[in-house]
């Protein structure tokens, strides 16, 4: 009685954290594709005109319009 126990929390804590996870990648993809250019290394740091990355400076790129499906 008690593994089953066990296993139906394990379950639910699983299935909870996949879902989690899932909804956390669908806003960064929405965060990034507000700017046209973006850091290599920040993907979540973007603007509408060229510039350098505020968190390393970098040189910001064009970002990839392509939608890989």
């Amino acid at each position: 009685m008690k593994k089953s126990v066990i296993i139906a929390a394990l379950a639910v804590l699983t299935l909870g954290f996949i879902m989690a996870c899932g909804n956390s990648h669908q806003s960064t993809e929405k965060h990034q594709k507000k700017g046209k250019y973006t850091c290599i290394m920040h993907p979540d740091v973007s603007a509408d005109k060229p510039g350098v990355c505020p968190k390393c400076g970098m040189d910001l790129v064009e970002r990839d319009t392509t939608e890989d499906k």
